[in-house]
């Protein structure tokens, strides 16, 4: 990551795809085959863009996936499976993006560790 703000984002984005799968699991539990209204569908893509932005193409679960189509609304099932694969391709981002530094874990940036503490990983070697 390149600064203070790419950290962010990363966060931010980490938070919108954990609360998007918790939501949209609890309703593909109820009802896996009803497709997802509208409005919830724009604020999906809307995350699905952010993670893409913050993904690259080098940890984009899906090469050819940019959002979901509003004319072909998807199940919940449908949403769930995909955003299952990006909090794993976020998380292996992540991992890839933080070091154990003088006992802590910390974001890299631009390679080098900074001061910005970070959740442990959870995959990889540590």
């Amino acid at each position: 990551m390149k600064s203070i703000e790419d950290i962010e984002n990363l966060e931010k984005t980490i938070g919108q795809l954990k609360a998007v799968h918790g939501e949209m699991s609890l309703l593909s539990k109820k009802s896996q085959n009803d497709a997802v209204n509208k409005f919830k569908l724009g604020m999906i893509n809307k995350v699905i863009a952010s993670a893409n932005s913050v993904l690259g193409s080098e940890y984009r679960p899906f090469d050819d996936f940019e959002a979901f189509d509003v004319d072909e609304l998807p199940s919940n099932s449908d949403v769930v499976f995909v955003i299952a694969q990006y909090l794993e391709e976020i998380e292996r981002f992540r991992t890839d993006n933080i070091v154990n530094h003088d006992y802590k874990w910390v974001y890299l940036i631009e390679g080098k560790p900074s001061e910005i503490l970070a959740d442990a990983k959870t995959r990889g070697r540590g």
